[in-house]
């Protein structure tokens, strides 16, 4: 069995009284009772036992976007509120979850399952960008913040025969993505960033409505959201996007707002895009054949590798040498990842970037080395696998199942144990097998397989 694994397994402690006692040495017994009866005796788990999916949060709690009622309102007298979660915790939850997703200061998660509910909201929700969950004291009403994972329901024709496949959120906005009735929109609209027809005084606190996004040449198959504007991708590779455009982020070549989501063109025409991604105003995509676009805010040398303009509104080829062939993009506020197909992970731009306090700004990629991610000649074929990003900060997941961390850590969205800022990769433990981590301003959701 792989050391890697052995971290991650919890023994389990065997009665004395099956143990067989031993035939090659003598058993001291005094009173009755053999000397050894109390010494403990483990079983590792086997590499065939069965694990189980978990979710595990950690950063700022006091929102609710953990989802832990009693680090909000203490269920014990005396005990006191935790504002401010440093490790991972375990989320409670009764289906298996498969995408989960961190705005600002809420949370959603869904599973795949075919059961009528299919998404979980938890947070603040004063924009309903978690849908309207009712008031238990006046039914007229709706919360403004969801301490626990809460049904959000969604308006399916066939909700016993649709699977929600992504959820995504914004500052106030989110994005359900289903595999056969499109993609559907709630919380705020100022913008157009819910694919729908801004309305000039609509009230979004205690809204109801969740809509459906149409008007997409083809199946959307990704859907990501910004600050306030909202990126989809289809199955063709093609890219559409809509909502604020002051920093060119939607890419449609002009810097005005957008609520009928529209295809991209710029460079990506003709382009089979495979992944986009965008988090604040700046956004990425990547093609099949691994080259890199980016469009949007660039105060932070971003794009500075096209241009000294601190906005760009249409998709540009970023000319980067060196980096060999994308696989993946993220970004952040400030700054932006790669990772070819290597495994190699790249960084650019300002900030915290992974190499030390000394690199806080480059406007061409600089790789992490690969050993700070646990690769070495004893275990070469550790690689990163695949890249999050968060407002502030990244994390990494390797072929093996571990989680690494690096950046702003405002309020413990590191959750590494401490409100320090990291400056190079490090290792969050987590009691298994780490599928997939969703990161956000100021906390963190990770899914889990694990033993316990």
């Amino acid at each position: 069995m792989a050391l890697t694994a052995l971290r991650h397994i919890r023994p389990w402690k065997a009665p004395a009284r099956l143990r067989p006692p031993s035939s090659r040495s003598a058993v001291r017994v005094v009173g009755g009772k053999r000397a050894d009866d109390d010494l403990p005796v483990f079983k590792y788990v086997g590499e065939r036992a069965r694990r189980k999916d978990r979710v595990f949060v950690w950063g700022f709690s006091y929102t609710g976007a953990l989802g832990i009622p009693s680090f909000v309102v203490p269920d014990e007298k005396g005990k006191r509120a935790r504002k401010v979660q440093l490790t991972p915790y375990k989320l409670e939850v009764e289906e298996k979850i498969t995408s989960a997703a961190c705005g600002y200061g809420f949370t959603l998660l869904s599973s795949k399952t075919l059961d009528i509910t299919k998404v979980w909201g938890m947070g603040l929700n004063k924009d309903s960008q978690i849908g309207f969950h009712r008031s238990r004291r006046d039914r007229t009403r709706g919360y403004e913040y969801v301490l626990e994972p809460s049904p959000v329901p969604l308006p399916l024709d066939r909700p016993q025969e649709t699977q929600v496949l992504q959820v995504s959120c914004g500052r106030a906005h989110s994005l359900i993505l289903t595999n056969q009735e499109g993609v559907f929109s709630m919380g705020n609209n100022s913008y157009g960033q819910c694919g729908r027809k801004v309305l000039e005084d609509e009230i979004y606190s205690e809204s109801q409505l969740i809509h459906r996004i149409e008007g997409f040449d083809g199946l959307v198959v990704q859907i990501v959201c910004g600050q306030d504007h909202s990126l989809f991708r289809t199955e063709k590779g093609k890219v559409y996007a809509c909502g604020w455009g002051a920093d060119g982020q939607t890419g449609l070549g002009h810097y005005n707002i957008a609520s009928v989501p529209t295809k991209l063109n710029g460079d990506i025409a003709g382009v089979n895009i495979i992944q986009v991604a965008t988090y604040a105003d700046c956004c990425l995509a990547v093609s099949d054949e691994g080259d890199l676009f980016g469009w949007g805010n660039s105060e932070y040398l971003q794009l500075a590798s096209i241009t000294e303009a601190t906005q760009v509104n249409v998709p540009r080829r970023l000319p980067f040498t060196g980096v060999g062939k994308v696989k993946q993009a993220v970004c952040g506020g400030t700054n932006s990842a790669l990772l070819n197909e290597e495994g190699h992970v790249f960084v650019w731009g300002y900030g915290i970037l992974g190499k030390g306090p000394n690199m806080l700004e480059t406007k061409t990629p600089e790789m992490v080395p690969p050993s700070l991610f646990c690769a070495s000649e004893f275990n070469p074929d550790i690689r990163v696998s695949q890249l999050r990003s968060g407002l502030g900060h990244f994390a990494a997941l390797t072929n093996g199942g571990e989680l690494f961390v690096w950046g702003k850590n405002l309020r413990g969205c590191l959750g590494i144990g401490t409100t320090s800022d990291q400056y190079f990769p490090w290792r969050v433990s987590v009691p298994g097998t780490v599928i997939d981590v969703a990161c956000g301003v100021d906390h963190t959701v990770a899914l889990i397989k694990s033993f316990t």
